[in-house]
Protein backbone atom coordinates (compact mmCIF):
# COMPACT_ATOMS: atom_id res chain seq x y z
CA UNK A 1 0.00 0.00 0.00
CA UNK A 2 1.21 3.51 -0.84
CA UNK A 3 0.86 5.87 2.11
CA UNK A 4 1.18 9.67 2.10
CA UNK A 5 1.83 11.20 5.52
CA UNK A 6 1.14 14.93 5.80
CA UNK A 7 3.33 16.30 8.60
CA UNK A 8 6.64 15.12 9.98
CA UNK A 9 6.12 15.50 13.73
CA UNK A 10 5.76 12.77 16.34
CA UNK A 11 2.43 11.39 15.10
CA UNK A 12 3.43 11.53 11.43
CA UNK A 13 6.82 9.93 11.95
CA UNK A 14 5.33 7.37 14.32
CA UNK A 15 2.78 6.42 11.66
CA UNK A 16 5.45 6.29 8.96
CA UNK A 17 7.71 4.04 11.04
CA UNK A 18 4.96 1.63 12.07
CA UNK A 19 3.43 1.37 8.58
CA UNK A 20 6.82 0.94 6.90
CA UNK A 21 7.54 -1.95 9.23
CA UNK A 22 4.34 -3.57 8.00
CA UNK A 23 5.73 -3.44 4.46
CA UNK A 24 4.02 -0.29 3.15
CA UNK A 25 5.75 2.41 1.13
CA UNK A 26 5.49 5.76 2.88
CA UNK A 27 6.13 9.31 1.71
CA UNK A 28 6.22 12.02 4.39
CA UNK A 29 5.52 15.64 3.42
CA UNK A 30 6.82 18.21 5.91
CA UNK A 31 6.06 21.88 5.28
CA UNK A 32 9.02 23.10 7.37
CA UNK A 33 12.37 22.89 5.61
CA UNK A 34 14.17 20.88 8.29
CA UNK A 35 17.05 18.87 6.83
CA UNK A 36 18.32 16.13 9.11
CA UNK A 37 21.10 17.53 11.33
CA UNK A 38 24.16 15.49 12.14
CA UNK A 39 23.33 15.04 15.83
CA UNK A 40 20.29 14.95 18.08
CA UNK A 41 21.65 17.86 20.08
CA UNK A 42 21.88 19.94 16.90
CA UNK A 43 18.22 19.18 16.23
CA UNK A 44 17.37 21.54 19.08
CA UNK A 45 18.03 24.36 16.59
CA UNK A 46 15.54 23.02 14.03
CA UNK A 47 13.42 25.82 12.58
CA UNK A 48 9.93 24.43 13.22
CA UNK A 49 7.53 27.26 12.42
CA UNK A 50 4.81 24.71 11.80
CA UNK A 51 5.28 23.20 15.26
CA UNK A 52 6.12 26.05 17.66
CA UNK A 53 5.51 23.75 20.62
CA UNK A 54 8.89 22.03 20.07
CA UNK A 55 10.45 24.96 21.94
CA UNK A 56 8.35 24.15 25.00
CA UNK A 57 8.52 21.56 27.75
CA UNK A 58 7.50 18.01 26.93
CA UNK A 59 6.95 14.91 29.00
CA UNK A 60 7.45 11.37 27.69
CA UNK A 61 5.15 9.40 29.91
CA UNK A 62 5.33 5.76 30.90
CA UNK A 63 2.58 4.87 28.40
CA UNK A 64 4.87 5.98 25.57
CA UNK A 65 8.01 4.48 27.07
CA UNK A 66 6.29 1.10 27.47
CA UNK A 67 5.11 1.12 23.85
CA UNK A 68 8.70 1.71 22.81
CA UNK A 69 9.94 -1.05 25.09
CA UNK A 70 7.39 -3.58 23.88
CA UNK A 71 6.99 -2.74 20.18
CA UNK A 72 9.87 -0.47 19.15
CA UNK A 73 12.84 -1.52 21.34
CA UNK A 74 15.37 -0.16 18.83
CA UNK A 75 13.73 3.24 19.09
CA UNK A 76 13.97 3.20 22.89
CA UNK A 77 17.61 2.15 22.65
CA UNK A 78 18.25 4.95 20.18
CA UNK A 79 16.71 7.63 22.40
CA UNK A 80 18.75 6.45 25.38
CA UNK A 81 21.90 6.38 23.27
CA UNK A 82 21.34 10.06 22.44
CA UNK A 83 21.34 11.10 26.09
CA UNK A 84 17.79 10.52 27.27
CA UNK A 85 17.43 8.88 30.67
CA UNK A 86 14.80 6.75 32.36
CA UNK A 87 13.15 8.06 35.51
CA UNK A 88 11.86 5.07 37.50
CA UNK A 89 9.18 5.20 40.13
CA UNK A 90 10.82 4.46 43.47
CA UNK A 91 14.22 5.96 42.67
CA UNK A 92 13.41 9.45 43.97
CA UNK A 93 10.91 9.25 46.80
CA UNK A 94 10.02 11.91 49.38
CA UNK A 95 11.99 11.39 52.62
CA UNK A 96 8.67 11.35 54.49
CA UNK A 97 7.53 8.24 52.62
CA UNK A 98 8.54 5.14 54.57
CA UNK A 99 7.99 1.42 54.10
CA UNK A 100 8.14 1.55 50.29
CA UNK A 101 8.29 -1.90 48.70
CA UNK A 102 8.72 -2.24 44.97
CA UNK A 103 5.87 -4.06 43.22
CA UNK A 104 5.99 -5.91 39.87
CA UNK A 105 3.90 -3.22 38.16
CA UNK A 106 6.49 -0.60 39.07
CA UNK A 107 8.60 -1.83 36.15
CA UNK A 108 6.03 -0.12 33.94
CA UNK A 109 6.22 3.17 35.85
CA UNK A 110 9.17 4.63 33.96
CA UNK A 111 9.23 8.00 32.22
CA UNK A 112 11.76 9.24 29.68
CA UNK A 113 13.64 12.48 30.29
CA UNK A 114 14.13 13.91 26.82
CA UNK A 115 13.66 17.02 24.71
CA UNK A 116 11.01 16.89 22.02
CA UNK A 117 13.56 17.61 19.27
CA UNK A 118 15.84 14.78 20.41
CA UNK A 119 12.95 12.31 20.32
CA UNK A 120 11.90 13.51 16.86
CA UNK A 121 15.46 13.25 15.53
CA UNK A 122 15.77 9.64 16.68
CA UNK A 123 12.29 8.85 15.37
CA UNK A 124 13.02 10.34 11.94
CA UNK A 125 16.33 8.48 11.72
CA UNK A 126 14.58 5.22 12.59
CA UNK A 127 11.84 5.81 10.00
CA UNK A 128 14.31 6.67 7.25
CA UNK A 129 16.36 3.63 8.21
CA UNK A 130 13.50 1.35 7.24
CA UNK A 131 14.21 1.93 3.55
CA UNK A 132 10.49 2.30 2.74
CA UNK A 133 10.13 5.90 3.98
CA UNK A 134 10.86 8.98 1.88
CA UNK A 135 10.97 12.31 3.74
CA UNK A 136 10.24 15.41 1.65
CA UNK A 137 11.39 18.39 3.68
CA UNK A 138 10.04 21.82 2.77
CA UNK A 139 7.19 20.37 0.71
CA UNK A 140 3.71 21.54 1.71
CA UNK A 141 0.38 19.86 1.01
CA UNK A 142 -2.62 22.12 0.49
CA UNK A 143 -5.45 19.72 -0.34
CA UNK A 144 -6.73 16.24 -1.06
CA UNK A 145 -7.44 14.36 -4.28
CA UNK A 146 -10.84 12.69 -4.57
CA UNK A 147 -11.66 9.66 -6.68
CA UNK A 148 -14.02 10.42 -9.57
CA UNK A 149 -16.95 8.37 -8.32
CA UNK A 150 -20.33 9.02 -6.68
CA UNK A 151 -21.07 8.83 -2.97
CA UNK A 152 -18.95 9.89 -0.03
CA UNK A 153 -15.45 10.95 -1.04
CA UNK A 154 -12.67 8.42 -1.36
CA UNK A 155 -9.29 10.12 -0.98
CA UNK A 156 -6.72 8.85 -3.48
CA UNK A 157 -3.88 11.31 -3.00
CA UNK A 158 -2.72 14.77 -1.97
CA UNK A 159 -2.33 18.06 -3.79
CA UNK A 160 1.00 19.85 -3.36
CA UNK A 161 1.20 23.57 -2.68
CA UNK A 162 3.80 24.01 -5.39
CA UNK A 163 1.68 22.26 -7.99
CA UNK A 164 1.04 18.66 -8.89
CA UNK A 165 -0.46 15.73 -7.02
CA UNK A 166 0.80 12.53 -5.41
CA UNK A 167 -1.24 9.32 -5.53
CA UNK A 168 -1.79 7.33 -2.35
CA UNK A 169 -3.92 4.42 -1.19
CA UNK A 170 -4.04 5.96 2.29
CA UNK A 171 -3.44 9.54 3.42
CA UNK A 172 -2.40 10.07 7.06
CA UNK A 173 -3.14 13.63 8.17
CA UNK A 174 -0.70 14.64 10.89
CA UNK A 175 -0.37 18.36 10.36
CA UNK A 176 -0.55 19.27 14.04
CA UNK A 177 -2.81 21.61 15.99
CA UNK A 178 -2.96 24.01 13.03
CA UNK A 179 -4.24 21.28 10.73
CA UNK A 180 -6.90 22.38 8.24
CA UNK A 181 -8.01 18.87 7.28
CA UNK A 182 -11.71 19.68 7.91
CA UNK A 183 -11.45 22.45 5.27
CA UNK A 184 -9.74 20.07 2.84
CA UNK A 185 -12.53 17.57 3.34
CA UNK A 186 -15.15 20.24 2.76
CA UNK A 187 -13.44 21.17 -0.50
CA UNK A 188 -13.91 17.64 -1.86
CA UNK A 189 -17.54 17.41 -0.76
CA UNK A 190 -17.27 15.45 2.49
CA UNK A 191 -19.82 15.88 5.29
CA UNK A 192 -18.74 18.21 8.10
CA UNK A 193 -16.33 16.96 10.73
CA UNK A 194 -17.76 17.17 14.24
CA UNK A 195 -15.63 19.21 16.59
CA UNK A 196 -15.63 19.80 20.33
CA UNK A 197 -13.53 22.81 21.39
CA UNK A 198 -12.82 24.28 24.82
CA UNK A 199 -10.18 26.88 25.65
CA UNK A 200 -7.60 25.61 28.14
CA UNK A 201 -7.68 29.04 29.77
CA UNK A 202 -3.90 29.44 29.92
CA UNK A 203 -0.96 31.01 28.14
CA UNK A 204 2.22 28.96 28.28
CA UNK A 205 5.83 30.17 28.78
CA UNK A 206 8.91 27.93 28.63
CA UNK A 207 12.64 28.40 28.92
CA UNK A 208 15.41 25.81 28.53
CA UNK A 209 18.61 25.55 30.55
CA UNK A 210 21.75 23.40 30.53
CA UNK A 211 23.76 22.31 33.55
CA UNK A 212 27.14 23.95 33.90
CA UNK A 213 30.20 21.65 33.74
CA UNK A 214 30.49 19.57 36.91
CA UNK A 215 26.95 20.33 38.06
CA UNK A 216 24.10 17.86 38.45
CA UNK A 217 20.33 17.94 38.70
CA UNK A 218 18.93 18.66 42.17
CA UNK A 219 17.28 15.75 44.03
CA UNK A 220 13.86 14.97 42.56
CA UNK A 221 12.28 14.02 45.87
CA UNK A 222 9.91 16.98 46.12
CA UNK A 223 7.17 18.37 43.91
CA UNK A 224 7.86 18.79 40.20
CA UNK A 225 5.30 21.55 39.81
CA UNK A 226 2.48 23.42 41.42
CA UNK A 227 -0.79 25.25 40.93
CA UNK A 228 -1.17 28.54 42.78
CA UNK A 229 -4.52 29.34 41.19
CA UNK A 230 -3.13 32.45 39.51
CA UNK A 231 -0.05 30.63 38.16
CA UNK A 232 0.75 27.04 37.23
CA UNK A 233 4.30 25.78 36.83
CA UNK A 234 6.52 22.76 36.36
CA UNK A 235 10.07 21.61 35.69
CA UNK A 236 10.85 19.04 32.99
CA UNK A 237 14.11 17.09 32.82
CA UNK A 238 15.62 16.83 29.33
CA UNK A 239 18.53 14.96 27.80
CA UNK A 240 22.25 15.75 27.90
CA UNK A 241 22.13 17.94 30.98
CA UNK A 242 19.19 20.06 29.85
CA UNK A 243 15.92 20.89 31.52
CA UNK A 244 13.09 23.35 31.04
CA UNK A 245 10.80 25.38 33.25
CA UNK A 246 7.27 26.19 32.22
CA UNK A 247 5.01 28.86 33.71
CA UNK A 248 1.36 29.27 32.75
CA UNK A 249 -0.89 32.24 33.43
CA UNK A 250 -4.64 32.63 32.98
CA UNK A 251 -5.55 34.01 29.57
CA UNK A 252 -7.15 37.09 31.13
CA UNK A 253 -4.16 38.05 33.28
CA UNK A 254 -2.66 40.58 30.86
CA UNK A 255 -0.22 41.94 33.43
CA UNK A 256 1.49 38.63 34.20
CA UNK A 257 1.34 37.65 30.53
CA UNK A 258 3.34 40.75 29.65
CA UNK A 259 5.80 40.45 32.52
CA UNK A 260 6.73 36.80 32.02
CA UNK A 261 8.02 37.35 28.49
CA UNK A 262 11.02 39.11 30.08
CA UNK A 263 13.77 36.50 30.76
CA UNK A 264 14.84 38.20 34.01
CA UNK A 265 11.26 38.28 35.31
CA UNK A 266 10.76 34.67 34.24
CA UNK A 267 13.85 33.55 36.17
CA UNK A 268 12.96 35.66 39.20
CA UNK A 269 9.52 34.06 39.27
CA UNK A 270 10.96 30.55 38.95
CA UNK A 271 13.40 31.21 41.80
CA UNK A 272 10.45 31.98 44.07
CA UNK A 273 8.55 28.76 43.38
CA UNK A 274 9.21 25.71 45.54
CA UNK A 275 9.61 23.14 42.78
CA UNK A 276 11.73 25.21 40.39
CA UNK A 277 13.90 27.22 42.82
CA UNK A 278 16.59 24.49 43.28
CA UNK A 279 17.03 24.27 39.51
CA UNK A 280 17.84 27.97 39.17
CA UNK A 281 20.34 28.25 42.00
CA UNK A 282 23.29 28.84 39.67
CA UNK A 283 23.85 25.25 38.61
CA UNK A 284 22.60 25.91 35.07
CA UNK A 285 22.61 28.60 32.40
CA UNK A 286 19.78 29.44 30.01
CA UNK A 287 20.12 28.22 26.42
CA UNK A 288 16.95 29.87 25.08
CA UNK A 289 14.91 32.95 25.66
CA UNK A 290 11.34 32.75 26.90
CA UNK A 291 9.02 31.12 24.40
CA UNK A 292 5.33 31.95 24.71
CA UNK A 293 2.39 30.05 23.27
CA UNK A 294 -1.20 31.23 23.30
CA UNK A 295 -4.39 30.01 21.67
CA UNK A 296 -4.13 26.69 23.50
CA UNK A 297 -7.26 24.63 22.96
CA UNK A 298 -8.70 21.36 24.08
CA UNK A 299 -10.10 20.03 20.81
CA UNK A 300 -11.57 16.71 19.72
CA UNK A 301 -12.46 16.13 16.07
CA UNK A 302 -14.68 13.27 14.94
CA UNK A 303 -14.02 12.01 11.41
CA UNK A 304 -16.51 9.16 11.81
CA UNK A 305 -20.01 10.66 11.97
CA UNK A 306 -23.20 8.65 12.47
CA UNK A 307 -21.27 5.43 12.09
CA UNK A 308 -19.53 6.24 8.79
CA UNK A 309 -16.22 7.93 7.92
CA UNK A 310 -16.76 11.36 6.37
CA UNK A 311 -14.27 10.14 3.75
CA UNK A 312 -12.42 6.91 3.16
CA UNK A 313 -8.74 6.73 2.34
CA UNK A 314 -7.93 9.38 4.96
CA UNK A 315 -7.10 9.00 8.65
CA UNK A 316 -6.01 11.82 11.00
CA UNK A 317 -3.49 11.33 13.80
CA UNK A 318 -2.07 13.41 16.64
CA UNK A 319 -3.24 16.99 17.05
CA UNK A 320 -5.32 16.71 13.87
CA UNK A 321 -7.65 14.62 16.06
CA UNK A 322 -7.12 15.91 19.58
CA UNK A 323 -5.33 18.74 21.31
CA UNK A 324 -4.99 18.88 25.09
CA UNK A 325 -3.58 21.25 27.67
CA UNK A 326 0.23 20.96 27.35
CA UNK A 327 0.65 21.35 31.11
CA UNK A 328 -0.54 17.75 31.52
CA UNK A 329 2.35 16.52 29.37
CA UNK A 330 0.22 14.09 27.34
CA UNK A 331 0.75 15.42 23.81
CA UNK A 332 3.69 13.34 22.58
CA UNK A 333 2.43 10.22 24.34
CA UNK A 334 -1.08 10.40 22.88
CA UNK A 335 0.32 11.34 19.45
CA UNK A 336 2.52 8.24 19.29
CA UNK A 337 -0.22 6.16 20.91
CA UNK A 338 -2.64 7.26 18.18
CA UNK A 339 -0.11 6.36 15.46
CA UNK A 340 0.27 2.94 17.07
CA UNK A 341 -3.53 2.46 17.09
CA UNK A 342 -3.68 3.43 13.42
CA UNK A 343 -1.00 0.89 12.52
CA UNK A 344 -2.91 -1.75 14.46
CA UNK A 345 -6.05 -1.00 12.45
CA UNK A 346 -4.14 -1.18 9.15
CA UNK A 347 -2.59 -4.46 10.19
CA UNK A 348 -6.05 -5.87 10.90
CA UNK A 349 -7.88 -4.60 7.79
CA UNK A 350 -5.21 -3.94 5.19
CA UNK A 351 -6.37 -1.84 2.24
CA UNK A 352 -10.03 -1.77 3.33
CA UNK A 353 -9.78 1.88 4.29
CA UNK A 354 -13.38 2.09 5.54
CA UNK A 355 -12.79 -0.66 8.08
CA UNK A 356 -9.44 0.87 8.99
CA UNK A 357 -11.14 4.20 9.74
CA UNK A 358 -13.87 2.56 11.81
CA UNK A 359 -11.49 0.40 13.85
CA UNK A 360 -9.10 3.28 14.44
CA UNK A 361 -11.93 5.59 15.51
CA UNK A 362 -13.27 2.98 17.93
CA UNK A 363 -9.81 2.62 19.49
CA UNK A 364 -9.40 6.37 19.88
CA UNK A 365 -12.78 6.72 21.55
CA UNK A 366 -12.14 3.83 23.92
CA UNK A 367 -8.51 4.42 24.86
CA UNK A 368 -7.70 8.13 24.44
CA UNK A 369 -10.97 10.09 24.52
CA UNK A 370 -11.44 9.61 28.30
CA UNK A 371 -8.22 11.55 28.84
CA UNK A 372 -9.48 14.36 26.64
CA UNK A 373 -12.69 14.67 28.68
CA UNK A 374 -10.77 14.57 31.96
CA UNK A 375 -8.56 17.42 30.79
CA UNK A 376 -11.52 19.53 29.72
CA UNK A 377 -13.17 19.12 33.11
CA UNK A 378 -9.95 19.90 34.97
CA UNK A 379 -9.38 23.04 32.90
CA UNK A 380 -12.94 24.23 33.50
CA UNK A 381 -12.37 24.12 37.25
CA UNK A 382 -8.99 25.85 36.88
CA UNK A 383 -10.60 28.66 34.88
CA UNK A 384 -13.22 29.12 37.60
CA UNK A 385 -10.54 29.48 40.25
CA UNK A 386 -8.39 31.83 38.16
CA UNK A 387 -11.36 34.08 37.34
CA UNK A 388 -12.24 34.35 41.02
CA UNK A 389 -8.68 35.28 41.99
CA UNK A 390 -8.39 37.94 39.28
CA UNK A 391 -11.71 39.39 40.43
CA UNK A 392 -10.49 39.54 44.03
CA UNK A 393 -12.81 36.77 45.24
CA UNK A 394 -11.99 33.70 47.31
CA UNK A 395 -12.64 30.69 45.02
CA UNK A 396 -13.41 28.59 48.09
CA UNK A 397 -15.73 31.06 49.81
CA UNK A 398 -18.84 28.95 49.22
CA UNK A 399 -18.51 26.09 51.67
CA UNK A 400 -21.60 24.41 50.20
CA UNK A 401 -20.13 24.22 46.71
CA UNK A 402 -18.98 20.62 46.02
CA UNK A 403 -16.01 22.06 44.14
CA UNK A 404 -14.79 23.71 47.34
CA UNK A 405 -14.86 20.35 49.09
CA UNK A 406 -12.97 18.63 46.27
CA UNK A 407 -10.31 21.35 46.17
CA UNK A 408 -9.87 20.94 49.91
CA UNK A 409 -9.51 17.16 49.60
CA UNK A 410 -6.91 17.62 46.87
CA UNK A 411 -4.94 20.22 48.83
CA UNK A 412 -5.25 18.79 52.34
CA UNK A 413 -5.75 15.11 51.51
CA UNK A 414 -4.20 13.92 48.26
CA UNK A 415 -1.07 16.09 48.24
CA UNK A 416 0.05 15.23 51.80
CA UNK A 417 -0.94 11.57 51.32
CA UNK A 418 1.37 11.35 48.31
CA UNK A 419 4.28 12.32 50.55
CA UNK A 420 3.62 9.61 53.13
CA UNK A 421 1.67 6.76 51.53
CA UNK A 422 3.25 4.67 48.75
CA UNK A 423 -0.12 3.24 47.72
CA UNK A 424 -1.51 6.72 47.02
CA UNK A 425 1.68 7.94 45.34
CA UNK A 426 1.80 4.87 43.09
CA UNK A 427 -1.86 5.24 42.13
CA UNK A 428 -1.33 8.91 41.28
CA UNK A 429 1.69 8.22 39.08
CA UNK A 430 -0.03 5.35 37.29
CA UNK A 431 -2.86 7.71 36.41
CA UNK A 432 -0.55 10.60 35.53
CA UNK A 433 1.40 8.30 33.18
CA UNK A 434 -1.74 7.14 31.32
CA UNK A 435 -1.42 3.58 32.63
CA UNK A 436 -4.86 3.67 34.27
CA UNK A 437 -8.06 5.35 33.16
CA UNK A 438 -8.46 8.92 34.43
CA UNK A 439 -11.17 7.89 36.92
CA UNK A 440 -9.10 5.04 38.39
CA UNK A 441 -8.12 6.87 41.57
CA UNK A 442 -11.65 8.13 42.20
CA UNK A 443 -13.10 4.63 41.87
CA UNK A 444 -10.42 2.86 43.93
CA UNK A 445 -11.99 2.45 47.38
CA UNK A 446 -8.68 1.77 49.14
CA UNK A 447 -6.97 4.84 47.68
CA UNK A 448 -10.01 7.01 48.41
CA UNK A 449 -10.12 5.87 52.04
CA UNK A 450 -6.42 6.64 52.50
CA UNK A 451 -6.77 10.14 51.05
CA UNK A 452 -9.85 10.92 53.13
CA UNK A 453 -8.11 9.68 56.29
CA UNK A 454 -5.30 12.16 55.70
CA UNK A 455 -7.78 14.93 54.91
CA UNK A 456 -9.67 14.30 58.16
CA UNK A 457 -6.43 14.86 60.08
CA UNK A 458 -5.82 18.25 58.44
CA UNK A 459 -6.45 20.25 61.64
CA UNK A 460 -4.01 18.10 63.62
CA UNK A 461 -0.91 18.92 61.58
CA UNK A 462 0.79 22.13 60.48
CA UNK A 463 -0.75 23.89 57.46
CA UNK A 464 0.50 22.75 54.09
CA UNK A 465 3.57 24.61 52.86
CA UNK A 466 2.57 26.81 49.92
CA UNK A 467 4.18 25.90 46.59
CA UNK A 468 4.90 29.55 45.91
CA UNK A 469 3.69 33.03 46.88
CA UNK A 470 0.19 32.57 48.30
CA UNK A 471 -1.21 35.65 46.62
CA UNK A 472 -0.76 37.07 43.16
CA UNK A 473 0.11 40.44 44.70
CA UNK A 474 2.97 38.80 46.63
CA UNK A 475 4.49 37.52 43.38
CA UNK A 476 4.13 40.92 41.75
CA UNK A 477 5.97 42.48 44.70
CA UNK A 478 8.82 39.98 44.30
CA UNK A 479 9.05 40.70 40.58
CA UNK A 480 9.19 44.44 41.20
CA UNK A 481 11.80 44.21 43.94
Amino acid sequence: MRVAVVGGGVSGLGSALALARQGHDVEVFERDDTPMPATADAAFDWDRRGAPQVRHSHAFLARLRNMLRDDYPDLLEGVLAQGATEMRFGDDLPPTLTGFVREPGDDDLVMLACRRTTFEWVLRRAALGEGRVTFRSGVAVDGLVRADEPGRPRVVGVRLAGGGTVDADLVVASGGRRSVVPEWLEQIGAPPVREDVEDTGIVYYSRFYRLRPGESYPPRTGPIGGDLGYLKYGVFVGDNGTFSVTLATPVDDEQLRRLLTDPDVFDTTARNLVATAPWLDGRAEPITGVHAMAGLLNRWREYVVDGEPVATGLVPVGDAVLCTNPLYGRGCSTAFWGAHLLARAVEAFGDDTREVALAYDASLRSEIHPWYRAGVEQDAEARRVAEAILAGRDPDADANDPRTFMRGVFRDGLLPAMRTDAVVLRAFFRSFNLLERPDAMATNADVGARVLAVWQMRDQRPPEQPLGPRHRSDLLDLIAA
